[in-house]
């Protein structure tokens, strides 16, 4: 997968409060506007998740898939397809979390999608950015929230 898109957004939270937000997946479907249903497959031994099914309608794009996830504590979280029954081919993703040390968190969200249908390069990166700043707006609000 070649390029990926990122944007950044400011939280007024710690990162702590942010990652609890992100981590929380089975709470998904009550504040993101694409996620139906999210569950939990597997976790790590520090307890957080390390598959997760999504069952995705944004729309154009509906698909049920896994992801798998990787955690650097309270910095980090990455992820990867690991597969999808309908038109994503590939997905590979992170949110990074700065501490701006008064209280607030930077959260940028990098994203990078590749799908079973062709697709033009600039639309597939319209579409990622869509996606980011859409999530990250709806973290935003549930954190602060």
């Amino acid at each position: 997968m070649a390029e990926r898109t990122e944007s950044t957004i400011t939280i007024d939270a710690p990162p702590s409060e942010v990652m609890d937000v992100i981590a929380d997946f089975e709470a998904y479907p009550e504040w993101t506007g694409a996620v139906k249903q999210a569950e939990v497959r597997s976790s790590s031994s520090n307890g957080r998740a390390k598959e997760v099914y999504f069952d995705l309608d944004a729309g154009a794009i509906k698909d049920q898939y896994t992801l798998a996830y990787t955690w650097k504590g309270d910095k980090e979280v990455r992820w990867s397809l690991v597969e999808a029954e309908q038109i994503m081919k590939a997905m590979d993703g992170s949110y990074l979390l700065d501490d701006n040390g008064d209280g607030t968190t930077t959260v940028t969200y990098q994203l990078a999608v590749d799908v079973k249908i062709p697709m033009l390069g600039m639309i597939k990166r319209k579409a990622e950015k869509v996606i980011i700043d859409t999530a990250l707006k709806e973290l935003k609000k549930r954190v602060e929230g």
